[in-house]
């Protein structure tokens, strides 16, 4: 089973669900937006993605900046309270396999979470290559 951690209005979100589709799994999906998160499950997401909050935490298009999240001296504790508040700040997509947990920025890093990669070519919504017609990873 491989659980998305997604925002349908993330580029990068909606290109990770499109790989794993196409790679012949259906995912749970959890709008983190609509739903939230709870304390325990993003420590427990965080910890299997050897993430800190800060290194978790959505800088760009977000409102980190606006409520001083990205001074040096806030710290995780404090970025977590408002990644709760806020579900907005956490970067996505977090997807969760048998075989690890992680955040998929760029796209293609979900490709070792997959049972099977999807058949080539692949392309990410910008037109970017990310399999070639053999089915070949592309550096």
């Amino acid at each position: 089973m491989i659980v998305i951690h997604h925002n349908p209005d993330c580029g990068t979100s909606r290109n990770v669900l499109q790989i794993i589709r196409a790679s012949g799994s259906d995912p749970v999906i959890i709008d983190y937006l609509s739903e939230g998160w709870t304390r325990p499950q993003l420590l427990a997401l965080f910890a299997a993605c050897d993430l800190t909050p800060r290194q978790a935490l959505r800088t760009s298009k977000s409102p980190a900046a606006e409520l001083g999240l990205l001074d040096e001296g806030v710290s995780d504790e404090t970025i977590l309270a408002a990644m709760l508040a806020r579900p907005v700040l956490v970067n996505r997509p977090i997807v969760a396999s048998p075989k690890g947990t992680r955040l998929c920025r760029p796209s293609e890093t979900v490709l070792p979470l997959l049972d099977r990669l999807p058949p080539g070519p692949l392309f990410k919504e910008d037109g970017q290559m990310i399999l070639n017609e053999k089915g070949e990873i592309l550096d």
